[in-house]
């Protein structure tokens, strides 16, 4: 497979996981939002900001915070390239890119999602319209990767779709995770008072993982259970063990069918070798901010050694 359309297939789909894993943040920060006296809300809604790292361009753009504001320069704004609609234009643009080799259907599925939400978001979004459209966004992200399970052949184009899917679902939930524990919280003193339980229940909606987590531990939300179930929890799709080990499972079906592995492979194997070495209690004691620093970047420099090793077109 030539380099340039596994480089196209791998950016479809980490801006389809970065389009829905923005639409969830956003859903969250609307709901904590409307609990909130119009002062404390836009607190919420700069703590989207912040955990999307686009507080510096929004304030170039716009003198306060608010919903409207804030909602519509994420989702619409062509000027952000981190904006809901330039991913779905990207993921569109790579998708046209290799549509040889996706099925129809994923092509379909992909470019009906540009048009929806192209048509969309041609016009403000509304509070009143905000749920409707977040829906949107994360039923067509899921209709592009429901058509990629059922219809693709499992085989280097498939690997590399899921390889993208999970690199990206790992780094967005290491950043949302040291975020809300580095940054959000004004000072120590407030750990476990509202604002701190609110900010972890945000956390928990922005990966949809609030029902899970209260299955497996009787509804009582702690930032210590949380971190464990977002970080080191197999069984929950979001986490980052889960998502080391489904871009473990397609990085070998690479070295299947390659007939050999690669250098990326070697820092894979380190990642996961960390992961399955340490519990909860000794990632806080060598710092919780420092090992979710250590993992975004073991994050990005797995993704370049990819790039390098299968000869991605910059």
């Amino acid at each position: 497979m030539l380099g340039r359309s596994a480089s196209g297939v791998l950016w479809m789909f980490r801006y389809l996981e970065r389009a829905e894993n923005t639409a969830r943040l956003l859903d969250a920060g609307f709901r904590m939002a409307l609990t909130r006296t119009s002062t404390t809300a836009s607190d919420e809604w700069g703590s989207v900001l912040a955990t999307l790292g686009q507080q510096a361009l929004f304030s170039q753009r716009h003198k306060e915070i608010s919903g409207p504001l804030v909602f519509n320069f994420i989702l619409r704004d062509r000027e952000n390239d981190g904006s809901v609609l330039w991913m779905i234009e990207h993921a569109r643009t790579n998708a046209r890119m290799v549509r040889t080799a996706i099925t129809r259907e994923v092509w379909e599925a992909t470019n009906e999602a540009w048009m929806v939400l192209r048509e969309a978001l041609s016009r403000p979004v509304r509070d009143s319209t905000l749920g409707e459209v977040l829906a949107l966004v994360r039923r067509q992200t899921m209709l592009v990767r429901g058509a990629m399970e059922t219809t693709m052949l499992r085989n280097e184009i498939f690997n590399f779709a899921r390889i993208g899917t999970y690199l990206e679902a790992a780094d967005n939930t290491a950043r949302i995770l040291d975020v809300k524990y580095h940054v959000l919280l004004p000072s120590v003193a407030w750990v476990g008072s509202v604002l701190d339980h609110a900010q972890w229940e945000m956390l928990l909606r922005s990966v949809a993982g609030e029902r899970a987590f209260r299955w497996l531990n009787s509804g009582l939300l702690n930032r210590r259970g949380i971190a464990e179930f977002l970080i080191l929890d197999g069984r929950f799709p979001r986490s980052i063990a889960y998502a080391y080990a489904k871009i473990a499972s397609n990085m070998t079906g690479l070295a299947h069918q390659y007939g050999e592995e690669a250098p990326a492979h070697v820092l894979l194997r380190e990642a996961i070798a960390r992961l399955h070495g340490v519990d909860i209690a000794g990632i806080f004691d060598f710092g919780l901010h420092e090992f979710l620093t250590e993992f975004i970047l073991r994050t990005r420099n797995l993704a370049a050694e990819i790039a390098r090793d299968y000869r991605f077109v910059a």
